[in-house]
């Protein structure tokens, strides 16, 4: 039944520095965005490489969701990369605090922790 993944749908507080972390310290690519006046509201579709995307959505003063501890729901999303440590460097020299790096028990790869502006949980998992 399932193709595919299409996209994720992220509410941030603060529109212009969301969108800076996932462009400009993220790296990925604006497909589309377009400001709804009547919602007060930006939209902004990015593609992740290798398929599926990530809608951002701004909205008049949206209420924070609790993600620690373990809250139900979305706990993270995670993102391939070919090399976790040289990732990680890439990150912490924009500013953006990173989690040591962990192996994980079943699979024996390596995958670290980060956080988007309003504390996201994001993952880093080697290829």
């Amino acid at each position: 039944m399932l193709q595919a993944f299409h996209h994720v749908a992220i509410i941030c507080s603060d529109y212009a520095r969301s969108r800076a972390f996932y462009v400009d310290t993220l790296g990925l690519t604006i497909l589309n965005e377009a400001l709804r006046e009547e919602r007060q509201s930006w939209k902004l579709d990015l593609a992740i490489p290798g398929g599926g995307q990530i809608e951002l959505f701004s909205f008049p003063a949206p209420p924070p969701r609790p993600s620690r501890p373990e809250a139900q729901g979305l706990r993270h999303l995670a993102f391939t990369v070919p090399d976790v440590e040289a990732a990680k460097q890439t990150l912490e020299a924009a500013g953006v605090a990173v989690e040591p790096i962990r192996i994980d028990e079943f699979t024996g790869k390596r995958f670290t922790f980060f956080n988007d502006p309003d504390g996201l949980p994001l993952e880093l998992y080697e290829a």
